[in-house]
């Protein structure tokens, strides 16, 4: 855990959660698992404080807990889920582009509130969407409760594990902790819900003078009498799916670059056939038949079975092997290796970080050494054709900063420098960990730097909200034109300058995490990648 991960951990926490959970998570990160009263005594914090932050940590699946041979419960905090809360903003937007706005809404939600009954998500997507409608219309619980189960059926949301009934039954006295377990087989099993009604606008006529809905206690009161039917059945975001869709996206992205819009169309097929039987950690896809693959085609390409096969023989004669033949029946059988696509998509990114740093001769040294695996100097300035003087030069300076390594391989058992071979060589693995540790140290630096500038800015934003509720407010009685006018001026000219340049400065900042988020996405999936084949 370098100081990097710890630093973009804590701004994370203390953006979502507050000062107090940020204090006890990164707490956790720093010393590792640990009971109760330690971490009390260690930050300082009252029980009670350590106890509510502990149960938001958890309820978010950003801290585990494990009960030890002596009863002791002890703590840890997830490091890797903690830096995911980078990605909401992506996991919400793919969620969007695949189930419209409802599945938007579902899995924002599962996000926020980290686990959720599929009855309580429904209700609240409901309210939510029918707030948005125009007058008169309303979602249907039967319309959402659809897209959760389409969500489900793809493995973008799955069940929570759960406390064993033979747990309850125990007449003994009960564990320390509960110890919660699934099936593999009831993760993706949806209950059986006849959620009828309408979701219901937040403030409606039937407000009475609390401001509260009439149609808010009455349902209240029933549920003490009527158990929910999902009761104790929790949902939560299946973020390693989506990690999936990303990848894939990705290797889709990269195919059509390289060769054209059809090969990139055909491997997306393969992706799709295999989305939900391939695990996400696998090396390869499940073997595909070419007459699988042809049926299985969009309905808008109308290409021949022959042009297929033509186009999965060109995939898979690629230097790059993102497609590979495993077999021949079927017409073929075809796979794609999903680690060598990683690993190009990450060599891809190395190389271009050296060409923005180091310019256009420098990437070609860079690709000539990748190429050729081992170079010594005098090799390197004659393949690449750059004057001994400036070679030199490029290479120490990639060498200093850890893009290339060096390696000696010595003649004679004494390491005499006059009688050692050394040779210049590209480590992506090491040089993939360097740039991740940089793209933490980044994204920490962009966080802050958007902090600062709306605390900066503080009164005149507070300002603007107050003249925005004022307005809202005197529209909503029906005010006239010439009063909106008048309370519009309140905000002077230079200050609505003011205004707009801080949210187009912030605007940049949040697209810029958003963009390396998705270089540290690439360069985490080929590391994780790497060392489960070693």
């Amino acid at each position: 855990m370098t100081q990097a991960e710890i630093k973009l951990c804590s701004l994370l926490l203390q953006e979502h959660f507050g000062e107090i959970v940020e204090k006890i998570g990164v707490h956790l990160i720093r010393t590792g698992s640990q009971p109760l009263r330690v971490i009390a005594h260690d930050t300082g914090t009252s029980l009670d404080q350590v106890k509510k932050a502990l149960c938001v940590l958890i309820q978010h699946n950003l801290v585990i807990y494990q009960v030890h041979k002596r009863g002791v419960v002890e703590y840890e905090a997830q490091c890797n889920r903690v830096l995911r809360m980078l990605r909401y903003p992506r996991y919400i937007y793919t969620a969007k582009t695949l189930y419209s706005d409802t599945g938007e809404l579902i899995v924002e939600e599962l996000l926020l509130n980290g686990k959720m009954t599929m009855s309580a998500v429904v209700k609240k997507v409901a309210d939510r969407l029918t707030e948005t409608m125009e007058d008169g219309k309303t979602m249907d619980y039967a319309e959402v409760s659809n897209t959760f189960v389409r969500l489900v059926d793809t493995h973008f949301v799955q069940r929570c594990p759960l406390v064993p009934a033979t747990e309850n039954s125990d007449t003994g006295p009960p564990p320390p902790a509960p110890t919660l377990v699934i099936n593999e087989k009831d993760m993706y099993l949806v209950p059986k819900l006849s959620l009828i009604g309408k979701g219901k606008r937040r403030r409606s006529s039937d407000e009475d003078a609390t401001g509260e809905p009439k149609a808010k206690r009455p349902k209240q009161s029933t549920d003490n009498k009527e158990p929910i039917p999902d009761d104790g059945i929790y949902w939560q975001a299946n973020l390693d799916r989506f990690h999936q869709h990303f990848r894939d996206q990705a290797i889709v992205s990269a195919v059509a670059n390289r060769m054209d819009q059809t090969s990139s169309e055909i491997v997306r097929t393969m992706l799709r056939m295999s989305e939900v039987t391939t695990p996400s950690g696998a090396p390869f896809t499940q073997p595909l038949s070419s007459n699988e693959i042809f049926r299985s085609l969009p309905v808008g390409y109308n290409i021949s079975k022959q042009v297929l096969d033509q186009y999965l023989t060109l995939l898979a004669d690629d230097p790059l092997e993102f497609v590979g033949k495993s077999g021949d029946s079927g017409g073929g059988m075809y796979v794609i290796n999903l680690h060598k696509a990683l690993g190009s998509l990450a060599t891809a990114t190395l190389e271009s970080v050296v060409q923005e740093r180091f310019g256009s001769r420098c990437a070609r040294i860079f690709r000539l050494v990748l190429q050729k695996k081992h170079l010594e100097q005098k090799q390197v300035e004659d393949f690449a054709m750059i004057p001994a003087k400036e070679a030199k030069d490029m290479l120490y300076k990639m060498l200093s900063e850890n893009f290339i390594s060096l390696q000696e391989i010595p003649k004679t058992p004494d390491h005499a420098p006059s009688r050692t071979f050394y040779l210049y060589t590209v480590n992506i693995l090491s040089a993939a960990r360097m740039l991740l540790h940089r793209c933490y140290k980044s994204v920490a630096n962009l966080i802050e730097r958007r902090q600062f500038e709306t605390k900066e800015n503080k009164r005149l934003l507070e300002k603007s909200q107050r003249v925005e509720a004022i307005i809202a407010s005197m529209q909503a009685t029906g005010a006239e034109e010439a009063q909106l006018q008048e309370i519009e001026e309140m905000i002077t000219a230079p200050e609505r300058q003011q205004l707009e340049t801080l949210k187009r400065n912030v605007n940049k900042l949040d697209a810029c995490e958003i963009q390396v988020d998705e270089t540290i996405f690439l360069l985490e999936s080929y590391i994780e990648s790497t060392m489960k084949r070693q």
